[in-house]
């Protein structure tokens, strides 16, 4: 193994210079003051000079017997603070598409009232490598749409309650309602991207949402009880919107939440931003929550402009929005175009803090091995007799040290190299943090 020590030491020192009074001063006459000889601060730099380039000279002088570390130069040999933006797919497996989605029964009815977890590859129910991709929920600013079923008194539905939540965590202090395109809206659809996948954040620019147009038993009213969710599947008529956020055309703001971007009508498969100097708005993207909102009054209308989704907001009826959502999301890829995707598309984004070490092993060093396989004997001769004017290695791993000589950090290499005095080997390790 070649170990490297971290950091290079240095040796520091100092030169106090006193005044001294001339020689014979007139009594009560401030005495005079004699600088040192520049020649004998010259002589101390020379001979510190000296010594270390002794140390290093034999350094060299016994590398050639064997040496077992080296002393990073910390100009030449490490580059620092190396800033690296890495992004992968969303979704389990590092894919960037989501396009086959289950809904768990395993959540109680209770939590269903709330929320719909979406699971790719499966239900967990019955699928055990099933993995959650995101959560889907609606929420109604007065609790509309859902209805109480813990018996509370102060109408704390679950769609109020999903409101608020979502507002506390990313409006500011007195902002109460989700504004879209400058119009606050009473009830909005929620996405809630799994957060052991969106690692950083989302990564703006590529991310889309494909909805199919929904179709069911309307009755005289929009919010009639045979419109909820469970009653209300795809259209299957080829009709469908594609959503991207807006960052191609603005930095985004920055708020409480941090970045924050629209989202508008358009697509990631060539054709860009819809109308860009007039494009439709749909809801908000926060990158670094993982979430995006939707307008619900933008969804509710008829296509082309929204999606049918006639959400529920009587009061006291439990509508199971959110199941629209998930239907009009998992239906999308059977009524895209002939290359189009559908359901959703999306990556995450990090930024990843690298420092490189280049270690370095000269025609010169690490010829020799300390591993018991390379001597014999109790002696401790070397196992063949060519070893001695030309001994043969193979490095397989670098140790990185600290100043007392601490192992930090092992570096494997994916095949050993060859080292003898004709060989030299400039091998770069990366640490990520």
């Amino acid at each position: 193994m070649a170990i490297y020590n971290r950091n290079m030491s240095q040796t520091n020192f100092q030169t106090s210079l006193a005044n001294q009074p001339a020689n014979n001063a007139p009594t009560g006459r401030a005495a005079a003051t004699v600088t040192p000889s520049r020649v004998s601060v010259d002589n101390q730099a020379r001979a510190l000079a000296d010594e270390i380039i002794a140390e290093r000279d034999a350094l060299r002088a016994i590398s050639r017997n064997g040496k077992i570390y080296s002393i990073f130069d910390t100009i030449d040999d490490v580059l620092s603070n190396n800033v690296e933006t890495i992004t992968r797919g969303l979704f389990h497996g590092n894919v960037a598409s989501l396009v086959s989605m289950f809904t768990s029964s395993n959540l109680t009815t209770t939590q269903k009232t709330y929320y719909q977890e979406i699971y790719s590859t499966g239900d967990p129910s019955t699928n055990t490598s099933a993995a959650v991709e995101l959560a889907l929920a609606y929420g109604h600013f007065g609790g509309s749409g859902s209805k109480d079923l813990t018996g509370n008194l102060n109408n704390d539905t679950p769609t109020r309650a999903i409101y608020k939540q979502y507002a506390q965590t990313l409006l500011g202090p007195n902002d109460k309602k989700f504004t879209f395109n400058g119009i606050d809206s009473n009830q909005i659809y929620v996405l809630n991207f799994n957060r052991a996948r969106i690692r950083e954040k989302l990564d703006p620019g590529n991310f889309e949402i494909t909805l199919a147009k929904l179709s069911g038993s309307l009755g005289p009213s929009l919010n009639a009880n045979n419109h909820t969710g469970s009653n209300v599947k795809a259209s299957g008529d080829s009709q469908y919107l594609q959503i991207i956020d807006d960052s191609s055309l603005r930095a985004g703001d920055v708020g409480e939440s941090g970045q924050v971007y629209n989202l508008i009508s358009g697509s990631l498969d060539g054709a860009g931003v819809y109308q860009a100097s007039n494009p439709v708005y749909y809801g908000l993207l926060y990158p670094q929550y993982g979430i995006a909102i939707l307008d619900a009054d933008k969804l509710d209308k008829p296509h082309p402009v929204g999606v049918n989704f006639a959400s529920i907001t009587g009061s006291a009826i439990q509508g199971d929005n959110a199941v629209k959502l998930f239907k009009s999301i998992s239906g999308s890829n059977q009524v895209t175009a002939t290359g189009v995707n559908g359901g959703i598309q999306a990556r995450s984004s990090e930024q990843i803090k690298s420092t490189y070490y280049f270690v370095r092993a000269k025609n010169a060093e690490y010829n020799y091995s300390n591993n018991p396989t390379f001597v014999t004997g109790s002696l401790g001769q070397l196992a063949y007799n060519t070893f001695v004017a030309d001994p043969q290695t193979y490095i397989t791993s670098i140790g990185l040290y600290n100043d007392r000589r601490e192992l930090l950090a092992v570096a494997k290499l994916s095949q050993p190299i060859l080292k003898n005095f004709t060989r030299e080997a400039l091998i770069k390790v990366k640490l990520d943090f």
